[in-house]
């Protein structure tokens, strides 16, 4: 039988545990000691079920209470001296990184945040300066090995590599990773030394960042940061572990190297089989091979994954295989056993991560066998194949007719923006610097309480809905007396701005506790977008013309955009990705044309995930992606009047180099997370010439700092100098 492992694990907690243990720290309803046991219990509940699994390889250090490549920062000793506070614990450190710190007359800033690649994750993001001592510390991770000995287990450490975290961080003006190189590669080192005695399988070393296109430069980086590394090993083994892509840029070099395994990715790696078939696999090193998909929550497909399997072990002896996940299980909920109220015949479509356990043991076995089509796993397999084709009311032949009818003219609105500035200039009226928010206000233990209630029956739909409306005409109120130009309904019905949206969708299926780590301890439940989508009914109308109806100010409809739905969804694996978004899109533009007739002129269309599944490579982004996923926006606001003013929003991503796509969005108006990231979106603004209504964010909603106004006026004029002050808009990062 051949071995299988995992790249890596969820880390919340089956039912959130380590979520509401980290919040009440934060709270300092609890201590650390409180904390630090009720992660320990987490972990050791986890490695239990990898171990009761049958997994050869268990990861250890996958585990974090914030985010891993804080984890490294703080590991390398990559910590700016500004947040080595006197009287801070190592803890509250970590967290015044993650979140900010404002105490007295200290004030700083969370470090910035941005998407894990192309994921719904956000990763902490280091900047590296002449001023860092690089004191390394390897506590975390000594720990974890610690506690892991103690139940037995054959501990397989994970740590995020070197060549990823050079690529991921900031480097300081005038410098470049090069500066960086010394000091970072020394305490990778001195982690070696760590580990020689210790009793592990292998050390994982992460590298996703070698699945994107790669310089000269960064390869030579690459080369000279393994070749020391590599020659210090000792009698540490080292799997070099990858995912998210191929490593067609640098596979030459991958297998010279003295790696004992190294891990590829078989789902989204495109040239991975490849790869192995033209150029081989060396004889004295494993392959982890990743054929179970870490990123959705779909069965797998025995049969084309063990075709995969058939195809490597052409080139390389199938003892050396070793089954595993194309990436970490970070990005799936916990077990479908948590779901209780799905029928059983969507139910057994699943697999979350769990589940994803028995099929990595399933595939195993089926690979070792000589005749595993006549295993009965094999043909119940197919069958829920078969049978998903066919579920009831997941099919409407009308939206996907519709879908192939669209032509050229549906993408686009009546007038091109000019004259649409000159229409809603005098529409509106607005001040220069108009102020508004970005839609979503926060939702208390009462609002939440009272949700509960009325979805448990526990009050009538009536006295639920009247809740609902008091609540926003107190948000209007307030918004109104504070001197806000643009309102918004504070979106107090709504329980996730994409799930709210598949709720009144058909086509979308839902968990009760799939939920999946966004950043930090927050967590989201992505619907399943499970068939065709269509409009039942309006969605948002009602509300927003309540809202409109108490306040003289113009008032936000709010509405989820295609690629953002999709996006935050876990979509079917059988169809195309283009044609499921213009079903969305063919529905939310139903709703924006309603919102219109109901007397609603400034529609905000979120994409906030508009960047986050571009390709990797550069060479895919139009054909595969961006094309397609700008004119879904378009077809979504091509139905509306030219007085009618739409928005969008966009946040926690790299934009610099999809500058002109976001410009053929063709939004009268985009508000954009600019203040965790230091402004640095305003160079790119002016290079590029944007010249539609922007608001980049002058504060930072996700830390707990509360910037002071003088601060946001400086924002705000040093705004003025890169973009024209007649197009610019006054808001925060997000909502």
């Amino acid at each position: 039988m051949n071995h299988f492992s995992i790249t890596g694990y969820p880390r919340i907690g089956k039912k959130r545990e380590l979520k509401f243990a980290v919040e009440s720290f934060l709270k300092k309803s609890t201590n650390e000691n409180d904390l630090v046991k009720i992660s320990d219990n987490i972990r050791l509940e986890q490695w239990k079920t990898l171990l009761q699994s049958g997994m050869n390889y268990i990861p250890v250090n996958d585990f974090t209470l914030y985010d891993m490549m804080l984890d490294t920062a703080v590991m390398l000793g990559a910590v700016q001296d500004e947040y080595r506070i006197d009287g801070l614990s190592e803890l509250d450190t970590y967290f015044a990184l993650a979140r900010g710190y404002q105490k007295d007359s200290t004030d700083l800033h969370a470090l910035p945040m941005k998407k894990w690649f192309n994921t719904n994750y956000h990763y902490i993001v280091t900047e590296l300066n002449d001023k860092m001592k690089f004191k390394f510390n390897p506590s975390k991770i000594l720990n974890e090995l610690k506690l892991a000995s103690s139940t037995g287990i054959n501990a397989k450490p994970v740590i995020i590599g070197p060549y990823t975290f050079l690529k991921l961080s900031n480097i300081a003006e005038g410098k470049n990773i090069r500066d960086f190189f010394k000091q970072i590669l020394n305490n990778y080192i001195l982690l070696l030394y760590e580990l020689q005695d210790l009793d592990i399988s292998y050390l994982q070393v992460d590298e996703p960042a070698l699945v994107m296109d790669m310089t000269d430069d960064d390869k030579a980086v690459f080369n000279a940061l393994y070749n020391e590394l590599l020659s210090q090993k000792g009698k540490v083994r080292i799997l070099l572990q990858t995912y998210f892509g191929d490593v067609r840029d640098v596979y030459d070099s991958l297998i010279k190297m003295e790696f004992d395994a190294i891990g590829l990715d078989f789902i989204e790696g495109e040239k991975s089989i490849e790869l192995i078939k033209k150029k081989g696999f060396p004889d004295d090193k494993f392959l982890f091979v990743g054929v179970v998909n870490g990123r959705n929550i779909w069965k797998n497909d025995y049969d084309g994954t063990l075709k995969k399997l058939r195809a490597v072990s052409n080139k390389i002896q199938k003892e050396k295989i070793i089954i595993s996940t194309s990436c970490s299980l970070l990005h799936v909920p916990y077990t479908i056993d948590n779901e209780t109220l799905m029928t059983p015949e969507i139910k057994e479509q699943f697999s979350f991560a769990e589940e994803k356990l028995s099929e990595l043991k399933e595939i195993s076995e089926l690979f070792s066998s000589a005749a595993p089509e006549n295993d009965p796993r094999y043909k119940i397999n197919r069958k829920l194949f078969e049978a998903k084709k066919n579920i009831k009311g997941f099919v409407f032949p009308e939206i996907e007719k519709a879908v192939k009818e669209l032509q050229e003219q549906d993408f686009r609105r009546k007038s091109g923006y000019p004259a649409r500035k000159k229409i809603q200039k005098g529409v509106f009226g607005l001040p220069l610097f108009p102020t508004t928010t970005i839609g979503s206000f926060p939702q208390d233990g009462g609002l939440r309480s009272k949700r509960s209630s009325f979805n448990k029956g526990r009050i009538t739909k009536d006295e639920y809905v009247s809740y609902l409306k008091e609540r926003i005409k107190e948000i209007v109120k307030y918004q109104e007396e504070i001197g806000i130009d643009v309102l918004v309904h504070g979106e107090y019905e709504r329980n996730d701005m994409v799930e709210y949206f598949g709720e009144n969708l058909s086509g979308f299926v839902f968990t009760e506790n799939g939920w999946v780590t966004s950043y930090g301890m927050r967590a989201v439940k992505p619907p399943i977008i499970f068939g065709d989508v269509k409009r039942q009914e309006k969605m948002t109308v009602d509300w927003i013309t309540y809202a409109q109806s108490l306040s003289s100010k113009p008032m936000k409809g709010m509405l989820t955009g295609p690629v953002t739905i999709y996006n935050w969804s876990f979509p079917r694996e059988d169809k195309p990705a283009k044609d499921a978004v213009y079903q969305i899109a063919l529905a939310m533009r139903d709703e924006t044309v309603d919102l219109e007739k109901a007397g609603i002129k400034i529609i905000q269309i979120d994409e906030a995930a508009l960047r986050e599944k571009l390709p990797l490579r550069k060479i895919d982004w139009h054909e595969k992606y961006l094309d397609w996923a700008v004119k879904a926006f378009r077809l979504t606001c091509s139905g509306v009047n030219d007085e009618t003013q739409i928005h969008t929003h966009m946040c926690y991503s790299d934009f610099a180099d999809i500058m002109e796509a976001i410009k053929n969005l063709d939004a009268d108006v985009i508000t954009i997370e600019a203040a965790k990231s230091d402004l640095s979106i305003l160079k790119s603004l002016k290079k590029n010439n944007y010249d539609h209504g922007i608001g980049p964010g002058v504060y930072d909603i996700h830390s707990p700092r509360v910037p002071p106004v003088e601060e946001m006026a400086e924002h705000i004029e040093k705004m003025t100098g890169f973009i024209d002050p007649g197009l610019l808009w006054v808001n925060p990062d997000c909502g």
